[in-house]
């Protein structure tokens, strides 16, 4: 019980009802006597009766404040469990709007540290980058890798630095830009694009002599790291998760490759390079050399070299003995194996934007005797961060011939050229001969001709004449029998060549009397006595006699 008292507003408020004293007793002692220390009084108790008084605006406030935090909490909470799940719900936008009044930043700085192997699922950004230097040959080509790429596009904003160009690299690349931005399907486009120019004072040339010459390398790669680390550090942004580097004369890479890449939630990952080649030259061939693990051999050579010098790969001028990642290559091999390295090469390098946010760069000075794409590999080791590179998963560089293979395909082309002067030359010989062989032919069938011709017409002169020798007569006559009753049929052949019918030719009639007469006689024996016989010598008496009588 709360204890018994009577205010001073109450107290005040029941004196002016109390009744006067008619009796000259004071004022204030009367029935209602409000006062005093006399027990006949009594005192009023608000409490008893505040029940009965209207509720004041106060207390009905404080009931709808608690209602209204309680259903404010509840409804931040599922607003986060929202953003949690939903990582496009989050409004990002309010918090850098206008309203912040620079007190309050956007809420994309949290995804710093992202770079998941899911990121086309968590919506994470890439920042791809690419170098351009005299590339204008190149880029319809890469610009058709791009528009193949899977990873959403929306997700992938692009970057290029062009450099001591003297082609139209720069005005081809803002066309196909703008084409590429204004593609009837939504999906194509890209998100931020940044075109730099800078020029790094490059002076070896664009060719594949030049380019890949041994006294060009260490002077080559150290101006394509500044180009490198230039470019990155005016395109990476807060929100980006990934940065991936590609060159432009990358022939045919999966569709896939970064979310390929990503998957293996690496610091640092890399593909395996190689380039297709003539048949004659063996049909395909490592190209990326750069990706190795380091050797005993080769941290022996960097010790004797000077403190600027820089190895590169691939040249006999350092032997190295490293096991290069393009020459373990299987094409039956799982692509999803890995193999830590220690350089890597440029070609095409997938890395977590925390990388570089951790300091790691493409050296353009001798680290650890290497520099730009080899450097940052050591580099990234020497920060603890994971570099692995991927055997058996291959893309395919475009092949640019060098000098001995131009030289050489001169060569085959020269001798190409000669063997098919030689077939021609060998085909007209053979023509010619058949022509001659054939006028030959001819000419002798004329010659027959004319001697058959000359040969009928002396015969037939004789004739007339009656000079007709009976051998001749022989020679140019055939009898053929045609049939009983019919008589005989005489056909003039001067030369011999008209056979019987169903026998020889006359010709070949005396060749084979020739052979029956050179064959050997069976002598008869019984004939043999009877021509040693008195009768047979008469017989043969006989004969020249009846021969002289007719």
């Amino acid at each position: 019980m709360l204890p018994t008292y009577v205010s001073s507003a109450h107290q005040e408020k029941m004196n002016r009802h109390a009744y006067s004293s008619t009796n000259g007793e004071p004022r204030g002692t009367g029935a209602y006597s409000m006062g005093g220390s006399g027990r006949s009084g009594f005192s009023i108790r608000p409490d008893k009766y505040e029940k009965y008084q209207p509720r004041s605006s106060r207390s009905m406030l404080l009931r709808r404040r608690g209602m209204l935090i309680r259903l404010g909490g509840a409804v931040a909470t599922i607003l986060i469990i929202l953003m949690i799940i939903f990582p496009s719900a989050r409004p990002a936008a309010i918090l850098a709007g206008p309203l912040s009044l620079g007190l309050f930043t956007g809420g994309e700085e949290f995804n710093i540290e992202t770079g998941t192997s899911r990121g086309w699922e968590r919506e994470e950004r890439i920042l791809l980058c690419a170098p351009l230097r005299d590339a204008a040959p190149h880029l319809p080509m890469f610009f058709s890798h791009l528009r193949n790429l899977t990873y959403p596009h929306n997700l992938i904003d692009l970057a290029f630095l062009v450099g001591d160009s003297k082609d139209n690299t720069i005005q081809l690349l803002s066309d196909l830009l703008a084409e590429l931005q204004v593609a009837e399907d939504p999906k194509q486009a890209f998100g931020e694009i940044s075109v730099i120019e800078k020029d790094f004072g490059q002076t070896v040339n664009q060719d594949v002599e030049s380019r890949h010459g041994f006294a060009a390398q260490a002077s080559r790669r150290k101006s394509m790291a500044q180009a490198r680390n230039w470019l990155l550090s005016a395109a990476l942004r807060p929100t980006h998760s990934w940065v991936y580097w590609r060159d432009v004369d990358v022939e045919t890479a999966p569709f896939t490759i970064l979310e390929d890449l990503m998957r293996h939630n690496k610091d640092v990952i890399v593909p395996n390079v190689w380039r297709p080649l003539p048949d004659w030259l063996g049909g395909e061939q490592p190209y990326d050399l750069n990706s190795w693990q380091e050797s005993e051999t080769a941290l022996a050579l960097a010790d004797t070299l000077d403190e600027d010098a820089v190895i590169v790969e691939g040249y006999a001028e350092y032997a190295t003995w490293r096991p290069h990642l393009a020459y373990l290559r299987d094409p039956y091999g799982d692509p999803d194996m890995e193999m830590e390295i220690d350089g890597v090469g440029g070609v095409s390098i997938l890395a977590k934007a925390k990388v570089f946010r951790s300091g790691v760069h493409f050296p353009a000075f001798s680290f650890e005797k290497h520099a730009e794409t080899e450097g940052f590999g050591k580099m990234a080791k020497r920060m603890k961060f994971s570099v692995v590179g991927l055997p058996h998963y291959t893309i395919w560089h475009l092949y640019e011939p060098s000098v001995d293979d131009i030289r050489h395909m001169e060569e085959m082309e020269q001798e190409r050229k000669q063997r098919e002067q030689e077939e021609k030359e060998k085909q007209d010989r053979i023509a010619k001969i058949q022509d001659q062989f054939e006028e030959g032919g001819s000419q002798w069938e004329k010659d027959k001709e004319q001697i058959r011709d000359q040969e009928k017409k002396d015969f037939v002169e004789k004739q007339a004449k009656g000079e007709t020798k009976e051998g001749e007569k022989e020679a140019s006559e055939v009898k053929i029998e045609k049939g009983r009753g019919e008589g005989k049929m005489h056909i003039v052949d001067p030369l011999n060549e008209i056979p019987e019918v169903g026998g020889k030719s006359p010709h070949k009639k005396e060749a084979a009397a020739e052979e029956e007469k050179a064959k050997p006689k069976k002598v008869d024996q019984a004939a043999a006595k009877k021509a040693d016989s008195p009768a047979a010598a008469k017989v043969e008496e006989k004969k020249p006699a009846q021969q002289k009588a007719g």
